[in-house]
């Protein structure tokens, strides 16, 4: 079976000097190689097909037969790698917390140890009518959540 180690070697030896950045690399049991790829100003259908010519020219189906899939990693799939955080930092988000929670909100910053969601909620201060609009700063760490993505908006 083709290690996916191996894999990673030859995308990353093909990522160098470019702007993409590995998003995932699966292989199933009966060697069906799936590897995502993202840019942060989307993925060219050119630039699968090259990677997907560069992998395979690396590998030898005499040795070992596989099936090969090179794609992005789609628009409304839940971050994987912590470039995809940074590229939608300023963006609405959806995260959905460990505990079942979903929240929407601007995605603040992203670092190693986790990220932040500016959310808006209603807050009716006291002795007041009406309740106002107030932002407030969630940090999670990424092992707080079950997925965060970027919310699509048709407004």
């Amino acid at each position: 079976m083709i290690e996916k180690k191996t894999v990673c070697q030859i995308v990353d030896q093909w990522l160098e000097g470019k702007d993409y950045f590995l998003v995932e690399v699966d292989i199933s049991p009966d060697s069906k190689i799936v590897v995502e790829i993202d840019h942060k100003d989307g993925v060219w259908i050119e630039d699968c097909v090259d990677l997907s010519r560069y992998i395979e020219s690396r590998l030898d189906r005499e040795e070992e037969d596989y099936e090969l899939e090179v794609g992005s990693a789609g628009i409304g799939q839940p971050f994987k790698v912590l470039q995809q955080y940074q590229i939608y930092t300023g963006k609405n988000v959806e995260v959905m917390t460990a505990g079942g929670k979903k929240l929407e909100g601007v995605l603040k910053e992203a670092d190693e140890q986790g990220f932040t969601l500016t959310c808006t909620r209603k807050v009716r201060p006291e002795g007041a009518k009406r309740p106002k609009l107030v932002e407030e700063d969630l940090r999670f760490a990424y092992n707080e959540i079950k997925y965060t993505k970027y919310l699509i908006s048709f407004k």
